[in-house]
């Protein structure tokens, strides 16, 4: 018998050992974007939101909350809780982080929208390390929002 006569190997008999390796790392990478795309889009749309985009201006404009962050003032990532919408009716309820030069804090948002406008029934900010919270409601006569159709 002679070497013409061997047979071949086929494509995977041949290719199998780098093969496997790139397709889990390319399923892994399909995988994970899927997820960041899931996140992004749904912290995207908690960040478009009138709550969410009330409750920081009002944090990063109050004097305490300067004094106590530092400028300038970031809102953090990881937004929690929730939001539901439908038609002029909604009911929000958030932790937003916010960062500064000087510290952390978080703002908490408890609000309900009726008839395209929202109501704030808690807008408060709690700095991180310490036991101060700053209610962003008081001494505000114009408690309620209109909100953009």
């Amino acid at each position: 018998m002679n070497a013409t006569n061997v047979p071949q190997p086929n494509w995977w008999g041949r290719n199998w050992k780098w093969f496997v390796p790139v397709l889990a790392v390319v399923m892994l990478a399909l995988f994970a974007a899927f997820f960041a795309a899931i996140f992004a889009f749904v912290f995207g749309m908690m960040k478009s939101s009138e709550p969410y985009r009330e409750a920081v201006a009002r944090a990063t404009a109050n004097p305490q909350i300067v004094q106590a962050l530092g400028e300038p003032i970031e809102s953090g990532y990881f937004v929690q809780g929730n939001i539901s919408t439908q038609g002029t009716t909604g009911e929000a309820n958030l932790a937003i982080p916010l960062k500064g030069p000087k510290g952390s804090a978080k703002v908490y948002v408890d609000a309900s929208q009726s008839a395209g406008r929202w109501e704030y029934k808690t807008l408060v900010v709690q700095i991180e390390g310490s036991h101060q919270r700053v209610d962003l409601l008081e001494g505000n006569d114009e408690l309620e929002v209109q909100s953009e159709f």
